[in-house]
C-alpha cells in the first residue's frame, strides 16, 4: 500500500484556513486549546456516545468576557474506525485538515486495521511521522525495543520465558476484554506467575493467547516520570515540555490502604488502568541526563524511521535508586502524551516565560511552519 502525498494534499488546501484535527479522547481538549492560543482552527472526530463532551460541554460559543470553550468543530461518526471511509476523507480534506494522532486514534482503529491500512488510509496530512506510530506495539517487528537499543538508553532486562523469573518482574499482556488496555501483574518467581495468572483468568482479565504473547520483564523499582519532549524541526532543537505521572485504578487505591487493610483485600488483582495523570517534577540535577536520553532518542528515531521525530514523544521511566540514580525507560509513547497537566510543570515556561501545553506548542509549530513555507517538514 502506498502512503499519501501530503504535499500533493497541501496544494488543494487553503492555507490560510488549516485546521487541526484529532480523534476526541485522550488529549484532544489539550490540542483544541492550543491552536485557538495559536490562531488555527480546530475539529474534533467524535463516535457516537462520546461526543457530549466537545459538541456541547466544551464546544466555543459566546462572544467578548463570556467567550468560553475551545473546540470550534465536530465531526460525528458511527465509530471511530469509520475515518477511514473514503467519504470522510474527502471531507477532512476539503476542510483543510492536518490531522495529529493520539494514542485513542491508534488503539480504535487498530482494532479494525492493519497499520499498513491504517498509514495508507489516511488520505490527510499528518502531523508528525504516520509511520512511527507502530513501533510503539511491542509486536510489532521493529519496535521501541530497537529503538531504545539503537539509542543505548537503558530499559528492564526481558526474560524469554517464565523459568528464568528469580527477582521481582512486570508481566505484560493484553487485557482478555478490553483491547486498549493490558493485563499488568509482578511475581518473583515461576510460582508466584502461575498463581497470578490464575487469577487474572478467573477474574476474566487475562486469556492463554495474551498470557502466551505477554512480555516478562524485570522490574523497575523507584518512581515513575513521565519525560514529555517535543522535537522541533523547526527550530533544531529539543525541549522538555513538562513531566507527569499515570493515576492507576486500583493500583492507587491499594496504595492509600495501611498494610493490614491491603491484607483484607485478599486476591483481589491490581488492574493498574490508567485514570488520569499528576505534574510532578524533576530534581535538577537529572535535567541533564533527562535531554540526554531524549536527543539519543531523537537520532535513533531519525536512522530507523525517517523522517523520524517530529514533535511530541515522551519516555515513560522509572528512577531507580542505583548508584548512581538514573532513568530506566519502560515505556515509549510516540505521539501527543494523554496528559494536560504537563503544563503545570515548569519546563516550559523556563524557556518561552509562560506555560505552554503540548497542544499549543503543535500548534505553533504549525503556524510557524506555514510562515515560512515549510509545512513539509513537519508534515507526512
Amino acid at each position: 500500500m502506498s502512503i499519501p502525498d501530503a504535499a500533493a494534499a497541501l496544494a488543494g488546501y487553503d492555507l490560510e484556513r488549516l485546521t487541526l484535527a484529532c480523534v476526541g479522547s485522550h488529549s484532544a481538549l489539550d490540542l483544541c486549546s492550543g491552536t485557538r492560543k495559536a490562531g488555527l482552527r480546530n475539529l474534533v472526530i467524535t463516535a457516537k456516545g462520546r461526543e457530549q463532551t466537545y459538541a456541547r460541554h466544551f464546544a466555543s460559543r459566546g462572544a467578548g468576557r463570556i467567550a468560553r470553550g475551545c473546540v470550534d468543530e465536530t465531526l460525528h461518526l458511527e465509530a471511530f474506525p469509520d475515518l477511514l471511509r473514503p467519504e470522510v476523507q474527502a471531507e477532512l480534506l476539503r476542510r483543510n485538515v492536518i490531522f495529529v494522532p493520539n494514542r485513542s486514534f491508534e488503539v480504535y482503529l487498530h482494532q479494525k486495521y492493519s497499520y499498513d491500512e491504517i498509514e495508507a488510509g489516511m488520505r490527510v496530512p499528518f502531523f508528525g511521522s504516520r509511520t512511527l506510530l507502530r513501533a510503539e506495539e511491542r509486536g510489532e517487528e521493529s519496535n521501541q525495543y530497537g529503538l531504545l537499543e539503537r539509542a543505548g538508553i537503558p530499559y528492564p532486562r526481558q526474560l524469554r520465558s517464565p523459568d528464568q523469573i528469580d527477582r521481582l518482574v512486570m508481566v505484560k499482556a493484553p487485557h482478555a476484554k478490553v483491547s486498549f488496555e493490558r493485563a499488568f501483574f509482578l511475581c518473583s518467581s515461576r510460582a508466584e506467575y502461575d498463581a497470578q495468572a490464575a487469577r487474572l483468568m478467573r477474574a476474566g482479565v487475562l486469556n492463554e493467547a495474551g498470557l502466551a504473547g505477554a512480555i516478562i520483564e524485570e522490574f523497575a523499582l523507584g518512581p515513575t516520570v513521565n519525560l514529555n519532549f517535543f522535537w522541533s524541526k523547526m527550530l533544531g532543537e529539543l525541549e522538555l515540555v513538562g513531566t507527569d505521572t499515570r493515576r492507576q485504578t486500583n493500583l492507587d487505591g491499594v496504595r492509600a490502604l495501611l498494610a493490614e487493610q491491603q491484607a483484607w483485600l485478599g486476591s483481589t488483582p491490581v488492574k493498574m488502568e490508567e485514570a488520569g495523570h499528576i505534574a510532578t517534577t524533576l530534581t535538577e540535577s537529572m535535567l541533564e541526563r533527562a535531554f540526554d536520553l531524549g536527543e539519543r532518542f531523537v537520532r535513533a528515531a531519525d536512522e530507523a524511521f525517517p523522517p523520524g521525530i517530529i514533535g511530541p514523544f515522551a519516555l515513560q521511566c522509572a528512577i531507580v535508586s542505583g548508584p548512581p540514580k538514573d532513568f530506566v525507560v519502560f515505556d515509549v509513547s510516540l505521539r501527543i502524551p494523554g496528559s494536560p497537566g504537563t503544563r503545570y510543570t515548569p519546563y516550559s515556561s523556563y524557556l518561552w516565560g509562560r506555560d505552554v501545553s503540548v497542544g499549543e506548542r503543535i500548534a505553533m509549530e504549525v503556524a510557524w511552519a506555514r510562515e515560512q513555507g515549510r509545512l513539509a517538514d513537519v508534515l507526512t
